[in-house]
């Protein structure tokens, strides 16, 4: 991962044998040794019982053959799962979908817009309204980094820095450390979204003040703050805010003819503000009118 304030885009049986193996797992005899039989007992052997022991060999091929081959796919199978649980996977994706998921049910429903009106008609696509103030410009979704001690949602840190400190918030603890929320793992701790009503005394200085409805919002790394107090609480993306960026983790989603990075249950349409590229808080609604 880069660190600063800069863009980036968007985040893994061997098998052996020697030689002297035969077919059904014996060894090969050496060519030296003398494997002539007594000629009194071929004598005695009678065609049936050479069939019969031709019969027995088939069968003693056909029966390690079909043990080579149940080998072979359970070794497959076995390094299969290996594959889909070592490296990264287990610290970015499985965490990721996990706090992720439930974080969203809370923090990322949208705050409707209930005092000013929209001026211009929402965007009208499969049974959904789309209001935005802007209209939509489209530019492709960039991921932000905030800084080098921020982090995006998901990733995994063994050990937490000393000056983070531990925020309750609905029985849940959580761990804030300059702009970033953990949850405790039992590997270490997981960035996770902030948690709406949390409250902390400060907040990083590269925050964006955003304007909605005459109240000011301080957006971060992906959240909203609003002051309180001799804090700041974190509180759900209100509709109609501005932001220049948006952290990794979201996703481009075509609806109809306009694509929208959604994040969680929150809607970002691209726009433009003042020549420059922006995203602006959809507020959806239910309804064709």
């Amino acid at each position: 991962m880069s660190h600063g304030a800069s863009h980036r885009s968007g985040s893994v049986g061997k098998g052996g044998g020697g030689t002297n193996r035969s077919i059904n797992g014996g060894n090969v005899k050496s060519p030296n040794r003398d494997i002539r039989t007594n000629p009194s007992t071929n004598r005695n052997l009678n065609r049936d019982q050479n069939t019969g022991n031709k019969t027995s060999n088939v069968k003693n091929r056909n029966t390690d053959n079909s043990r080579n081959v149940s080998n072979r796919n359970t070794g497959n199978t076995r390094n299969s799962n290996n594959t889909n649980i070592s490296g990264n996977t287990i610290n970015v994706n499985v965490d990721r979908s996990r706090d992720i998921n439930v974080v969203n049910n809370r923090n990322t429903v949208v705050r409707r817009n209930n005092i000013n009106t929209y001026r211009r008609p929402p965007y009208v696509y499969g049974g959904r309204r789309y209001y935005c103030y802007h209209p939509y410009i489209y530019h492709p979704y960039r991921p932000f980094v905030w800084g080098p001690v921020w982090h995006p949602w998901g990733f995994l840190v063994a050990t937490l820095a000393v000056t983070a400190i531990v925020v309750s918030v609905e029985n849940e603890k959580y761990h804030y450390d300059q702009g970033v929320w953990y949850s405790q793992a039992s590997n270490g701790y997981t960035v996770v979204q902030a948690p709406v009503g949390g409250t902390v005394t400060t907040i990083p200085s590269g925050n964006q003040p955003v304007v909605v409805n005459n109240v000011t919002n301080y957006y971060y790394g992906g959240a909203y703050y609003e002051k309180s107090g001799n804090g700041y609480k974190v509180v759900a993306p209100p509709a109609g805010a501005i932001v220049d960026n948006l952290p990794e983790g979201g996703e481009e989603v075509r609806i109809g003819d306009q694509t929208y990075v959604k994040i969680g249950s929150t809607y970002y349409q691209p726009v433009e503000v003042d020549g420059k590229p922006k995203y602006e808080v959809a507020q959806v609604e239910e309804g064709d009118k």
